[in-house]
């Protein structure tokens, strides 16, 4: 059997001693589509930027590919950081740049390849976002789905084995999330890169996830673990029930 890509163990995370999520374990398999999902102000976006290495935990430790991101210094970080990429909810992209010298930016910082070189990956990397063509353009030419593709194409410029996606449908029409989703699931299956994405879309979340956790801001712990499908229809857990099925709370 595989052995986890990432390893999240006993993880407390808090901000100036308030506890958002605590004590949990879970983990990440090479290739699946991983999805954070829970209801507003549960700690989502939080447990993603302590996987990315943004903020380091109260307790426990995050281990990607074996090694432990926060204890990791120099040249063993950096290697760390270069094997994930990130997509920003709202892209991120720099508005002084096109996307091509978006996506060739972690390029020209983090290898010594020529600019000729960096250019042709970006080409590539924009055209496996379907957005060949648009090289040339400014994020502020191009739509709201557009700029969450190059924010990818960007997070995929140095070949990461893991990208993670904060909201990536936030502020998209059903289209553009399904073809958003669709695109997810090609790069997953067909290049092999393991996806973890914080959403609370279910139209999404039924679409690409291979298995998702569900945070509670009650208990600031997991509530279930498992395949969409299985917990909308099999979990004992009312809360997880009512957030599958779009029920109201009960007064």
């Amino acid at each position: 059997m595989a052995e986890p890509i990432i390893r999240v163990e006993n993880l407390t995370a808090a901000y100036d001693g308030q506890v958002i999520i605590d004590d949990i374990t879970f983990e990440v398999m090479p290739g699946e589509v991983f999805v954070i999902l829970g209801g507003s102000g549960c700690g989502k976006s939080t447990l993603l930027k302590h996987m990315i290495g943004l903020y380091p935990p109260a307790r426990g430790r995050i281990l990607v590919e074996g090694r432990d991101l926060a204890t990791a210094e120099g040249d063993e970080r950096l290697a760390i950081l270069r094997r994930i990429g990130v997509m920003y909810q709202m892209g991120a992209l720099f508005g002084s740049m096109t996307l091509l010298e978006n996506v060739r930016l972690p390029l020209e910082e983090y290898t010594d390849l020529p600019a000729d070189a960096t250019e042709a990956i970006a080409r590539m990397k924009l055209q496996l976002v379907a957005l060949k063509g648009f090289e040339q353009h400014m994020p502020s030419e191009i739509s709201g789905g557009m700029k969450k593709r190059a924010a990818i194409a960007r997070a995929m410029a140095l070949d990461p084995r893991i990208l993670f996606l904060d909201e990536p449908s936030a502020g998209l029409d059903p289209i553009t999330s399904a073809e958003l989703d669709q695109l997810i699931l090609r790069l997953a299956r067909g290049l092999g890169i393991t996806f973890v994405v914080v959403t609370h879309e279910l139209a999404s979340i039924y679409a690409i996830a291979d298995r998702v956790i569900m945070l509670d801001k009650r208990v600031k712990k997991i509530v279930a673990t498992g395949k969409p499908a299985e917990l909308r229809d099999g979990s004992t857990n009312p809360w997880v029930r009512q957030f599958f099925n779009r029920q109201a709370e009960s007064a």
